[in-house]
């Protein structure tokens, strides 16, 4: 099988976040002939300007390159306020102009607990479905991780957490190949 980039986008600027604690797990039990890549700019960038979409600044236009680079993405991204964060938006954003999402699976983690987390879900899919992703059924999904599931590692060592995590990775791969 050929190898695969999975670019792994937390919507959370937040230190400690489960969000970016279940992509660093998905990082650290990627199989071979995965690479799962954490970006990690998403509090450095810039806001959304139309006038710069055509030449976007340092932070976009790495981002964007990151993207074109990946085979899939896959997100966690926590819900403010009913949807999606801020800052996870404007990464969105960023990528409408350029195109480098259109026709690229993608997946998305929900780790609220108590079926929070919908409405982030349900504007991720809307965003993607604008900007031509293709998601993929098995790599969207719930997996809830309990505050404080993180250990001082920044990963989670829950074995079922682990494996939800791992099966979610193995269909974005699959579906990158």
């Amino acid at each position: 099988m050929a190898d695969v980039t999975i670019l792994l986008i937390s919507g959370s600027t937040r230190q400690g976040s489960g969000n970016t604690a279940a992509l660093r797990t998905v990082q650290a039990i990627a199989p071979d002939g995965v690479t799962a890549d954490l970006y990690d700019g998403l509090a450095g960038l810039p806001a959304f300007s139309p006038d710069e979409d055509e030449r976007p600044p340092g932070p976009a236009a790495d981002l964007r390159a990151r993207i074109a680079a990946a085979g899939a993405l896959l997100f966690c991204t926590p819900e403010y306020a009913g949807t999606l964060p801020g800052s996870l938006k404007n990464l969105l954003d960023w990528t409408v102009g350029g195109g480098e999402i259109y026709g690229k699976p993608v997946g998305w983690i929900n780790v609220a607990v108590g079926g929070r987390g919908t409405g982030a879900a349900e504007h991720l899919a809307m965003v993607l479905r604008y900007v031509g992703a293709v998601a993929v059924g098995a790599a969207c999904v719930s997996v809830p991780v309990p505050l404080g599931a993180a250990g001082p590692d920044g990963l989670i060592a829950d074995p079922a957490i682990r494996a939800a995590l791992g099966a979610a990775l193995a269909a974005l791969a699959e579906a990158a190949r």
